[in-house]
């Protein structure tokens, strides 16, 4: 009863209207995110290596490390941010912990190590080009699998039949 006096019912509604908005916003990034590596790059060893060290045949300069520092700068902060943001809904979910933990894990890796790719390239040697298409890869598909699992876990939520209070407390 309580529930329905307070207004709680209305302030779930919205408040997973804004996650699903929010979910929306990240997937337009997650798709941003791969036209802009994919304006630059492909993935093959090769186009990274000239990305990041510069190519005679395309006319193009190494990536300077002031470049970079900045790039990282903005990139550490803001994937970090959305990181947290999106692991914290997903400890919402019905999930396991062993999975939350793992995917967490694993979107946090792959940030870091994507962002680590192109300076170890640039500065290290060549040969981590494999690394940061992987790295890539892997951001891409563990932001995807955070995505699905928010939004699979709100429709879900929604469709799923109410309690009542009598049957909650049993």
């Amino acid at each position: 009863m309580r529930y329905f006096l307070t207004g709680e019912q209305q302030r779930k509604s919205l408040l997973n209207a804004l996650v699903l908005m929010f979910l929306g916003y990240v997937a337009l990034l997650w798709i941003s995110n791969a036209m802009m590596y994919f304006h630059h790059m492909d993935l093959t060893p090769a186009s990274v290596v000239a990305y990041y060290l510069g190519s005679e045949e395309q006319f193009t300069q190494p990536r300077s490390y002031q470049g970079m520092l900045e790039v990282s700068h903005f990139h550490l902060f803001a994937m970090g941010m959305l990181i947290v943001t999106l692991t914290h809904l997903m400890l919402m979910t019905q999930f396991s912990i062993r999975l939350k933990i793992w995917l967490s894990g694993l979107t946090y890796f792959s940030a870091l190590a994507d962002e680590a790719g192109g300076w170890l390239v640039r500065f290290v040697d060549p040969i981590f080009a494999y690394f940061k298409i992987a790295s890539f890869l892997l951001l891409e598909l563990s932001l995807a699998l955070l995505l699905i699992a928010v939004s699979m876990s709100l429709v879900q939520a929604r469709f799923q039949p109410r309690q009542s209070g009598a049957n909650k407390n049993q």
